[in-house]
């Protein structure tokens, strides 16, 4: 991104990101930490259902299909939906650091127009720790996960406490995950930036 801010720069002394011991596995299919997030739950009608896996090191890779409803022009995906599924990807990289984070900033370049019906292919990647800090970008190609990029980020998100959302959700909602039976469910829904 030629143009990134000051702000999703990582310091001199940043780190470089290490993958948690008990990350998912390199191939691994994430799947959905909460079924309503508009990123990834499948309980959204016209969500992305976006489908991430872990790469290599602290990589993730994603597709998302563009459907009608994510239009924004005629026959094309709107920018806040493409900015979406950028941001989904990239939160999904704090799986691999087993870390709760939000995103703190996040800067998007759109390259090229992605027509309804196209396949986004994502890949991200963590670039640096400082702090609470976590350094990250991603590209969205077409045509294939080699084709040309049509949109690219970079993000910085923050590390939190669980009682960030328990604190700032909505009751009812805080309260169906906190009361699912499925204990890993319960975590998952508090793990990646909702």
């Amino acid at each position: 991104m030629s143009g990134t801010s000051a702000a999703l720069k990582p310091p001199a002394d940043a780190v470089k990101p290490v993958r948690h011991p008990e990350a998912p596995a390199p191939g691994e299919l994430l799947g959905a930490h909460y079924e309503h997030c508009f990123g990834c739950g499948e309980g959204q009608q016209h969500g992305l259902h976006l489908q991430a896996r872990a790469g290599e090191g602290v990589r993730v890779t994603a597709e998302f299909t563009v459907k009608a409803a994510h239009q924004g022009a005629p026959g094309l995906a709107h920018g806040g939906v493409l900015a979406t599924a950028l941001d989904e990807t990239l939160g999904s990289l704090n799986w691999l650091l087993r870390v709760i984070a939000v995103t703190g900033r996040l800067e998007t370049d759109f390259v090229r127009p992605v027509p309804v019906d196209t396949v986004l292919h994502l890949d991200a990647e963590t670039t640096a720790v400082h702090g609470r800090k976590i350094y990250s970008r991603a590209t969205g190609r077409i045509g294939g996960p080699d084709g040309p990029v049509a949109v690219r980020a970079e993000a910085v998100f923050i590390e939190v406490k669980v009682d960030h959302f328990i604190e700032n959700g909505r009751p009812a909602e805080i309260q169906a995950a906190m009361a699912d039976p499925d204990q890993a469910k319960r975590v998952r829904a508090f793990e990646v930036n909702p």
